[in-house]
């Protein structure tokens, strides 16, 4: 079947390890997502098999034991595994970027101990800035770590957690005073190690239960509770003497989750289409199939033009990434047109489906309460028009 979305430009390991990855969305993941996303069950036969492919330490570096795979390689796996089942890709983002931030910012010692139990998996990650009144302002973090001697204690609460239960190290971003003239130098980012699980997971760290979502289930979403957290100078990200460059280090991360962020909502819209066309093809109204009709076909022409935009600008960043070049503006580009279209696709995918498609039994349905997610997630439409704004304007200085 011809598809949508073409990369030019990939290596034949590349394509190879994509191919993969499609075969096992079609075969593993399509099959058992309806089922699973509506018991809201983790998927954890799926996960053992992305365990066995090498997903988890995609991009790792082989000398950690991954496959050292570049941020595009990983964009365009991501996008495969959204076109299965959103939450699928979501266990691997965050993972993802904890990854990214050990082996570009991390020590060597944090780098030596938990990259290789990360590449195989073993170790997941978990992904933690947000709070219950802080979103996109980061400046508005209020948990804290206050140095005792060679420890800090911390305490506070955060929100949003993906991966919060199953994880076993959560790279957090807190306040440090440090009396830097910026909020944002006041900031570290700690790696708090714990036991996969609900409940107190380690002295003082609670991980109190699971969100109830309207869509994204299977994978879940936690608060984390910080009561008297004790570590040492070690568990900062980088070591002690990068304390108040957490800030920084999170929004190299960031841009990278938002290349991710983009690569779901392509995959999403790629499904939706594939779902619109099979039934726009097979139904038949006014005696022809509805793909006949040129109010259904010019759907599909717009849908199709949407996909390819979204896709082209998300690889764009990514490469950009891969190059060592700073992408904010492109990223940010990027997730803004891509999870935009993405709500757009769906739903015209959902008109096309008329009345089964608010049926439970149609995977449409679960597209529908999947797409709204990509809007806010990674910094909402309105934070990347700001991003965007402020690098066009640097840019373009008089």
């Amino acid at each position: 079947m011809a598809r949508l979305a073409q990369t030019p430009g990939l290596t034949d390991e590349q394509r190879s390890i994509l191919e993969t990855v499609r075969e096992f969305a079609d075969k593993e993941i399509i099959p058992h997502a309806q089922r699973l996303e509506h018991a809201d069950e983790y998927p954890a036969d799926i996960l053992d098999g992305m365990k066995e492919m090498g997903l988890f330490g995609l991009t790792i570096a082989e000398e950690h034991g991954g496959l050292g795979e570049s941020l595009l390689t990983y964009a365009l796996v991501v996008e495969e595994l959204s076109r299965g089942w959103m939450s699928i890709s979501g266990i691997v983002n965050t993972h993802f970027i904890v990854a990214y931030l050990i082996s570009q910012h991390g020590s060597a010692e944090q780098q030596a101990r938990l990259l290789p139990r990360m590449a195989t998996g073993e170790v997941r990650g978990a992904f933690s800035m947000s709070e219950p009144e802080c979103g996109s302002d980061v400046s508005a973090i209020k948990s804290k770590a206050v140095r005792d001697g060679d420890r800090f204690v911390i305490n506070g609460q955060k929100m949003w957690l993906t991966n919060g239960a199953y994880s076993s190290v959560v790279a957090t971003l807190v306040r440090t005073e440090t009396g830097a003239d910026s909020v944002y130098g006041n900031m570290s980012t700690f790696l708090l190690e714990k036991e996969p699980g609900f409940g107190e997971t380690a002295p003082g760290l609670t991980i109190p239960g699971k969100i109830d979502k309207m869509g994204y289930k299977g994978v879940e979403t936690t608060e984390m509770v910080l009561d008297g957290v004790t570590v040492p100078d070690s568990a900062v990200l980088g070591g002690a003497d990068q304390v108040g460059r957490g800030f920084y280090q999170m929004m190299d991360g960031i841009e990278v989750g938002r290349v991710n962020v983009a690569a779901r909502a392509c995959g999403i819209s790629i499904r939706a289409f594939e779902l619109a066309v099979g039934y726009a093809q097979q139904r038949r109204t006014f005696g022809q199939p509805l793909a006949k009709h040129q109010a259904i076909a010019f759907k599909l022409a717009e849908m199709g033009t949407k996909i390819e935009a979204a896709h082209a600008l998300m690889v764009n960043a990514a490469r950009l990434k891969d190059a060592g070049q700073r992408n904010d503006v492109e990223a940010g580009m990027a997730k803004l047109l891509a999870s935009e279209y993405c709500a757009e696709v769906v739903q015209e995918a959902f008109r096309i489906h008329g009345g089964y498609g608010y049926s439970k039994e149609y995977e449409i349905e679960r597209l529908m309460r999947e797409a709204p997610f990509l809007l806010i997630g990674e910094g909402t439409s309105e934070i990347q028009k700001t991003i965007i704004s402020r690098g066009l304007l640097r840019e373009y200085k008089l």
